[in-house]
């Protein structure tokens, strides 16, 4: 029996709700995207997170400074450096205690290893949600040379724990700087091959240019940073605006693009691992001589507020301690970058198809456990 235009428009206007996860191929996480579609066009989402809620900030009333160092790990986990400096950084300023240059060139050197073997595993995941299973194979053989290194120096592939209030856990394996230098010569000569694959591959300009639009002002009303918010033109690197750490010491450009959409969020990943590498270069030769742990008696932040920031390969981490005095802080609040970068989602895929959803969702980096916490 033939459809009749009554029957057609009924089915324009119906809607279904549908869910995305809260187990899915394309979050990376447990995640789930309540999802209105009207036919396969999306009319508004509305996430819901949770699902791994561990209670971190709470338990952290219960640890001292140096244990609760490996909670956060169990977040971002692919910025794990990262996080443990954001929490030494807040106790030592809170301190008032400096740690040696040594330990800042080195800290800052895990941080952009850190950044580039995130972005690695992020650009292999991305190029397979999109139907490219090929990146999943590159991206991960260049990402395992930087977890040799760090397994070397830290003992540990991807939560390693190695920062801490008033230095490191231990020097740098010997063949630390040997090793580094070895990765940028062999990345350099890699990338041109991400480009060639997947950047300039018309069927994947296809799927993200134009598509998920940020504006500026978007970016700045839900708090998007990282390499999410500077796909719209929002200059918000805290190695700039608030440096840290060795970044004083060091030449770089802040990555960003005005066009707003998809295709550009990735861009700014792609330069910004080669901005990384010119930080390692800069660094890995002239690491100073200097202890590599303070001599503390007792590591606790004196009675008072305290809040740093540090840049993630996500965006902008703050962690924010009220101290009473005691070993252990009376409070912690993290604010994590993933958490505040998810709930642009349904502003930036309404009336995209349902395919779009998985390119945009993949553009804002999600990692699921730091939304949670």
């Amino acid at each position: 029996m033939e459809e009749t235009l009554v029957d057609i428009d009924f089915k324009e206007k119906e809607e279904y709700i549908i869910n995305m996860g809260p187990q899915h191929p394309s979050t990376h996480g447990v995640l789930r995207f309540e999802t209105c579609l009207q036919g396969e066009k999306v009319k508004y989402i509305i996430p819901h997170c949770g699902y791994i809620h561990r209670g971190i900030e709470k338990m952290s009333e219960s640890l001292t400074y140096p244990q609760l160092l490996h909670l956060t790990d169990r977040m971002d986990y692919l910025s794990a450096h990262i996080n443990n400096e954001a929490v030494a950084l807040c106790v030592e300023n809170a301190m008032e205690v400096e740690v040696s240059d040594r330990v800042k060139y080195i800290r800052t050197i895990l941080a952009e290893l850190s950044r580039i073997a995130s972005h690695q595993l992020w650009w292999s995941a991305f190029g397979m949600d999109l139907g490219a299973l090929t990146t999943f194979f590159y991206g991960l053989r260049d990402r395992e040379k930087i977890l040799d290194i760090f397994e070397e120096t830290t003992g540990s592939r991807l939560i390693q724990s190695f920062i801490t209030p008033g230095g490191l856990m231990a020097d740098i394996h010997p063949n630390f700087q040997r090793r580094v230098k070895e990765f940028i010569t062999y990345f350099r000569k890699k990338l041109p091959e991400y480009d060639q694959l997947l950047t300039g591959n018309v069927i994947f300009r296809e799927r993200t240019m134009g598509i998920g639009y940020m504006s500026k002002e978007d970016a700045i009303d839900f708090a998007v940073t990282g390499p999410s918010g500077r796909g719209s033109g929002f200059q918000c690197d805290v190695r700039k605006i608030a440096p840290y750490s060795a970044y004083p010491f060091v030449q770089f450009n802040e990555i960003t693009y005005t066009e707003g959409d998809t295709y550009h969020r990735y861009l700014v990943r792609m330069k910004e691992m080669w901005e990384s590498l010119n930080i390692l270069e800069q660094l890995v030769d002239n690491i100073p001589q200097g202890e590599i742990m303070l001599n503390l008696k007792a590591i606790k932040a004196p009675k008072g507020e305290y809040y740093q920031r540090v840049e993630t390969a996500r965006g902008e981490l703050g962690v924010y301690i009220v101290s009473d005095g005691a070993p252990s802080p009376a409070r912690i609040k993290y604010r994590s970058p993933n958490f505040s970068n998810l709930f642009i989602i349904n502003k930036i895929s309404a009336n995209h198809k349902i395919a779009d959803l998985v390119a945009i969702s993949g553009s804002l980096d999600l990692v699921i456990p730091d939304i949670d916490r």
